[in-house]
């Protein structure tokens, strides 16, 4: 049984959220305050993260960049139906996907499944370690070295890199990565996989600015290496 936590500052959502996806299969665990949900994941380790934009007490951006920064685990962020930016800046921290505010239950549960169906699908992935020019990756273990530094990836990150791998130095467009990566449900745009992109180039790339890793092809897309 996957582990669902759930974390806003509206009883109301909460309870909501939790009995219909208790319904859908899921064990599910909720928070109504930043500092609760952080001491949830350490000492729970769910499967994936529901988070709310405002809470009371920590920004939802900054639990992001926390969980960005120490654990593996996708996150859906809630956000409020007009603010674009409040989007833009959770894909950049990190989130794997977003739902605005009012949402139907049956979009958030569509979500979920799909999000976690690609995160096994990156366990399944078949090859074990794929290496080139000093940066290795480890499939089965999901962990990322440069020489003898770890890479701290959040899932998105992972799963963009692994298809980027995978595709053995062809072009993927845009539209390609965003329905490979995000699903064909996903309701952003082709910023978003330029953005992921310039997160990912800072992690692995010596010089973002001159990558060797994640190479633009100008007016088709990206592709890994030269």
């Amino acid at each position: 049984m996957k582990k669902i936590l759930v974390c806003d500052d509206e009883i109301s959502i909460l309870d909501m959220v939790k009995i219909f996806l208790t319904k859908e299969g899921y064990e599910v665990i909720t928070a109504n305050c930043g500092g609760e949900a952080l001491s949830l994941i350490s000492s729970k380790s769910p499967d994936l993260i529901i988070l709310d934009v405002m809470l009371p007490d920590i920004n939802g951006f900054d639990i992001l960049k926390t969980i960005s920064t120490k654990y593996k685990i996708p996150v859906i962020m809630l956000t409020a139906k007009s603010d674009t930016v409040d989007k833009i800046l959770g894909l950049e921290f990190g989130a794997d996907d977003y739902v605005t505010k009012p949402f139907d239950m049956r979009e958030l549960s569509a979500r979920i499944k799909a999000l976690l169906r690609r995160m096994e699908d990156v366990q399944n992935y078949s090859s074990n370690i794929f290496s080139y020019n000093g940066l290795e990756i480890d499939f089965n273990e999901k962990t990322v070295k440069k020489g003898s530094r770890i890479i701290n990836l959040t899932p998105k990150e992972f799963e963009l890199l692994k298809i980027l791998t995978s595709s053995k130095g062809g072009v993927l467009t845009r539209e390609e990565l965003l329905n490979k990566v995000w699903g064909y449900d996903f309701y952003g745009d082709t910023r978003t996989v330029d953005i992921q992109i310039a997160r990912l180039r800072k992690k692995i790339e010596d010089d973002p600015s001159s990558p060797e890793y994640i190479i633009t092809v100008f007016g088709f897309g990206y592709k890994f290496g030269k």
